[in-house]
């Protein structure tokens, strides 16, 4: 057992905590996706192609309202990542309660301008064809009414992920892919409302999405909280300003729908904009594994730059490149392989144009993701940084200048096709842009994932002030804490302050691998972290067991029973700082002596 078998043991711990969360994101992620192959598959099958250009037509609108969320859900995340880093509590539930309010506002005024878009024929800068133009107008009004819950929805998603209650959002999607197939045959196939149907269908199923969830922050259980009481506004200028650049991005790819449809209508014409849409139908589904992954390593991310942890920093990242992205590999080829049964879906008559244009859409899209998985991951470790111009670099690159310089150059040529190759040669771009700069920073090739992600040099403690243990079985422990306790000396730390800090490591360990080891059959992990900085010795424990928090604990004893959770009283004496989180899972202990 030594130090570098404890940084291979908190990879694969970080690894298989990310792996256990994604699930749970990409069925999130794929809500909108399977709403979007829903409302596709009753478009072309039962209401007609201009349905379907409508649905194409709105996919750039979709992007801006789904940009304006992500940006108050990304800069709540981050911001409660780091507040629930420092186990601040109170800051947490005032960001929550600033980030629903700053959402309801914020959807009112969207709800309001697509309803007059919609009413008052406000769109032909859009749909310049009149015949679906007219489909539009009543499709938006519809998309309208579900903007509200499509917003809220997103951000008590996240936070019910900070609750460590997934199985929450699990339930609600659900419970909502079931109501949007109910809503849509009611409304297409019974009422013929046609696409104002298709678009009421998604809009209540949000509303049932919503409300899922919504019912847990009203129960006693919950700990992020609306609190209204005392509300700091502060907050809410930092979750704009933090959520801003990771969410330009969506913004870009806004403008870029626009332009991109543009030059299909120009050059391919409206059987393009049908063929895009069909594509992206099922392409959003899959592309809701690659977004759900970059949703469980934001939040570790967050946390992580919150403790400045760099070690599990860069594990996530290491996740990501030697996990993530061989895993989105396979799922790339997998949907290269049913094309044609993908476009069988939406179109039947092989004969027609856009049967092909479909097609070929499903064999080329794919071999952009597994660039994506890389340009997000880095994107989202720039953000959670503050590294603002590489978030606004990486942001202007992939979601607009690339995919429009290239479509545009190509498609007077290759005609739809160039769409497709326009969005692989983005990715292959970005994948270099993400080197070079750290090439130029470190003025040589990276030989190191610290290097690859230029993380500062005075990021948290240097590796000669830390020392990463794991904890496998009780004959483990005594020799961790003598480990620790020759650090702390080795480092400067009195003998009393060292002999104290391997007790405390060596009780609560201990403890750990007694009760929380042997409390299911599942194997687990724990490692151990010393640290010494600014002459405190910091010790934090993380385990994959089921939720204990020993702060609680001890100040719900019994204060005349002094046998009762002795080690506790001991250890809650001689530390200076005593905190415990469940941080997406993981239980984590953090002792200052």
């Amino acid at each position: 057992m030594g130090k570098n078998k404890g940084k291979v043991s908190d990879f694969s711990m970080t690894a298989k905590l990310l792996f256990r969360l994604l699930p749970v994101q990409v069925l999130l992620m794929s809500i909108g996706a399977i709403n979007g192959i829903v409302t596709g598959i009753f478009a072309t099958n039962y209401v007609g192609e201009a349905a379907m250009s409508a649905v194409g037509l709105y996919n750039p609108i979709n992007l801006l309202v789904n940009s304006i969320s992500t940006m108050l859900m990304t800069g709540a995340v981050v911001i409660c990542g780091k507040y629930m880093g420092k186990n601040q509590v109170d800051q947490m539930q005032n960001v929550f309660t600033l980030d629903i309010i700053l959402c309801t506002i914020i959807s009112i005024v969207v709800v309001a301008a697509l309803i007059a878009m919609g009413m008052f024929d406000l769109t032909s800068a859009i749909a310049p064809d009149d015949a679906t133009r007219a489909v539009f107008n009543s499709f938006i009004i519809g998309q309208a009414l579900g903007v509200l819950p499509l917003f809220i929805g997103n951000q008590l998603a996240a936070f019910l992920s900070l609750e460590n209650k997934a199985f929450r959002t699990t339930l609600a999607s659900i419970v909502y892919i079931v109501a949007n197939l109910i809503f849509n045959y009611i409304f297409v196939q019974v009422m013929h409302l046609e696409a104002l149907g298709l678009a009421l269908a998604a809009s209540l199923g949000m509303w049932v999405f919503m409300l899922v969830q919504a019912q847990y922050f009203f129960t006693a259980k919950a700990s992020i909280k609306l609190k209204l009481k005392g509300l700091k506004w502060d907050d809410a200028k930092e979750i704009v300003t933090i959520g801003f650049p990771g969410a330009i991005g969506n913004g870009y790819q806004t403008v870029r729908g626009f332009i991109v449809n543009g030059l299909i209508t120009a050059y391919v014409g409206s059987a393009g904009i049908s063929a895009f849409a069909a594509s992206n139908a099922i392409m959003a589904f899959f592309w809701a594994i690659p977004a759900g992954m970059l949703n469980v390593s934001r939040m570790m991310m967050s946390v992580s730059v919150g403790e400045e942890d760099r070690t599990t920093l860069t594990n996530v990242m290491r996740t990501a490149i030697y996990r993530f992205i061989p895993l989105q590999c396979a799922i790339s080829a997998f949907i290269m392989l049913m094309a044609k049964p993908f476009t069988l879906m939406f179109y039947q008559n092989t004969a027609d144009p856009v049967f092909d244009m479909t097609l070929w859409g499903y064999r080329i899209l794919p071999l952009c993701m597994p660039f994506s998985v890389w340009l997000m991951h880095f994107s989202c470790y720039a953000l959670a940084s503050n590294k603002k111009f590489m978030v606004h670099l990486y942001a202007i690159l992939d979601g607009f200048v690339c995919v429009c310089a290239f479509t545009a150059l190509l498609i007077p040529f290759a005609g739809m096709n160039a769409v497709y190759i326009a969005n692989v040669l983005n990715g292959i771009f970005c994948l270099l842009v993400v080197i070079a700069y750290s090439i130029l920073k470190n003025k040589k090739m990276p030989s190191t994932m610290d290097e690859l992600m230029v993380i500062p040099a005075d990021f948290g403690v240097d590796d000669d002030h830390r020392i990463e243990l794991n904890v496998r079985k009780m004959e483990d422990v005594t020799g961790t804490s003598e480990t620790v306790q020759k650090f702390c000396t080795d480092k400067g730390i009195d003998p009393r302050r060292a002999y104290f800090a391997s007790l405390s490591l060596e009780e609560m360990a201990g403890n750990v691998v007694s009760h929380g080891f042997t409390m299911d059959s599942k194997p687990h992990n724990l490692t151990a972290r010393a640290i010494v900085k600014d002459e405190d010795v910091i010790l934090c424990i993380k385990d994959d067991c089921q939720p204990f928090d020993p702060v609680q604990r001890q100040r719900i004893a019994d204060p005349e029973d002094k046998t009762r959770n002795i080690g506790l009283r001991m250890i809650y004496k001689i530390a200076k700082d005593f905190t415990y989180q469940n941080v997406l899972g993981l239980n984590v202990l953090t002792i200052k002596v």
